[in-house]
Parts: C-alpha cells; sequence; structure tokens
C-alpha cells in the first residue's frame, strides 16, 4: 500500500472500534489505512450510522457524514461507501485510487473465502511469499466451503505449490502441486510438478517417478525439448540468463 499522507490534524477522544479485529480508530488517516489494507475483508458491517456519527461528532466531518448516510439511505454498494471515504479524505494520489477502484470492482460479489483467496494470490504476486503462504493454509484450516467451484480448493494448493517453489522448498511445493493435479485434473499442473521434483529428487528417484505415469513421460519430454529449443534461440552468452528466466517461471506457475 502507498504511503500515508498526514493532512488532517483532528484527534478523535473518543475512538471508533473495528469490532471485527478489535482495532480502535482515532484519526481519519488511520481510518484509510484500515480500509485501504483489509480491501479483501471488507464487508457490509463498516458500512453503519455508528461510522458516519463518529466521523461527525468526533472529527467534526460532518459533510462527509451526509455523504455516507446518502450511500447507506439509498442502499448503495460497501465499495461505493468504502470509495467515498477514500476520496473525500483525499489522503492517497490518483494511481493508488485507481488500483484501489479496480481491487474493490474484483472483490464485488464474491464469497469471503474467494476474496481470502484473492488476497494470497495478489501477495504471493507481490513477492510476499510467507504472508501468501499464511492466508492459504488458513483457507485449508477453515471448514470446508461447498458452495465454491470444486476446484477451488486445488487452486489453493497450486498456490501453495508456486509459494514453496519460491522459497526454494521444492519437496513442498511438489506436493502442493501433486494435491492441485489431483483435484483440477489439469495438467498445465504437471510442468511445475515435475520441476519441483526433479529439484529435489536424485535423478534415479525422479526416473522412477516419471515411469509411474504416461502423461509424465510426456511432459518431461515436453519440457526438455522447450529447454533445448531456448538453448537454440539464444546467443551463448546470454544462455544462462534466459535459462534462470525459464527455472524462475516454472516456479512461479500456478493457477
Amino acid at each position: 500500500m502507498g504511503s500515508l499522507v498526514l493532512c488532517h490534524d483532528r484527534h478523535a477522544t473518543h475512538p471508533y472500534e473495528i469490532s471485527r479485529i478489535h482495532c480502535k480508530i482515532f484519526t481519519i488517516e488511520e481510518l484509510c489505512y484500515y480500509l485501504c489494507n483489509n480491501l479483501y475483508l471488507i464487508d457490509y458491517t463498516i458500512m453503519n450510522e455508528q461510522l458516519c456519527t463518529w466521523l461527525e461528532e468526533e472529527l467534526e466531518m460532518k459533510e462527509l457524514a451526509g455523504m455516507l448516510r446518502d450511500v447507506i439511505r439509498l442502499r448503495g454498494s460497501v465499495e461505493k461507501f468504502v470509495l467515498t471515504i477514500l476520496k473525500y479524505s483525499k489522503i492517497y494520489r490518483e494511481p493508488e485510487m485507481i488500483r484501489i477502484q479496480n481491487v474493490l470492482e474484483r472483490l464485488k460479489n464474491q464469497k469471503d473465502i474467494e476474496r481470502q483467496k484473492y488476497k494470497g494470490d495478489n501477495l504471493l504476486e507481490s513477492g510476499e511469499i510467507e504472508e501468501a503462504i499464511i492466508v492459504y493454509q488458513s483457507i485449508l484450516n477453515q471448514e470446508k466451503d461447498e458452495t465454491v467451484d470444486t476446484k477451488f480448493y486445488g487452486r489453493i494448493y497450486a498456490g501453495l505449490g508456486a509459494a514453496y517453489g519460491r522459497l526454494f522448498l521444492y519437496e513442498e511445493s511438489a506436493k502442493m502441486y501433486d494435491r492441485a493435479y489431483q483435484i483440477c485434473d489439469d495438467k498445465a499442473l504437471l510442468k511445475p510438478y515435475l520441476y519441483a521434483s526433479y529439484k529435489y529428487m536424485s535423478l534415479e528417484e525422479y526416473h522412477i517417478l516419471l515411469t509411474k505415469h504416461e502423461e509424465y513421460v510426456e511432459v518431461n519430454a515436453k519440457m526438455r525439448q522447450e529447454m533445448e529449443d531456448l538453448k537454440n534461440e539464444i546467443p551463448q552468452e546470454l544462455e544462462e540468463d534466459v535459462l534462470e528466466k525459464w527455472k524462475r517461471q516454472y516456479r512461479r506457475s500456478h493457477i
């Protein structure tokens, strides 16, 4: 999230408490910081008269409170409610606001568990690997949600496979990709699975693995051919750089 700019000097005498996480907020900056760092978890509970009253009485933001009451009265969306606060505060610059709006649009109408996955995917993409793993594992530790797509949990395992791969924990990565493949039955998962297996197994163990399934032999052959094609397409002095890039791509592969 972008840096926070101190734009307002009003400090509440009585804080507003976010009951969901037992967090007490004293300023508009703290409220915006909470909203922007919890976009994936924001739901209708943030959209209430109590917050409007707090903004009006504690921070003397009567205009903002009135705008938010209009959103509630007209049965506007939670996303509109949040954006109204962020835009009024003028804390975040336009590029950051566009990013926030895009995230909220993506999350619109998603279930809580889908929002959690989206959070994990974004953490993984931004390089916050350990945090992504925590999010993915928390989803798997919850009671299974029968309302999501049958392949949803396979995509969670694939995300974990990619995360472990980036940490060079290839055995754990291979296990997660294998679970993902068993659920999703997607051949695209076999490449990162075999790559991770190759990285932690002995050559003998890897060859034994390939004999277990005809598909493994086929995918492995394609991978080797891709490697050869890459070698033939690039100058010798760039070969090592390109091969390293290829390896990184496979480590990061996930649904």
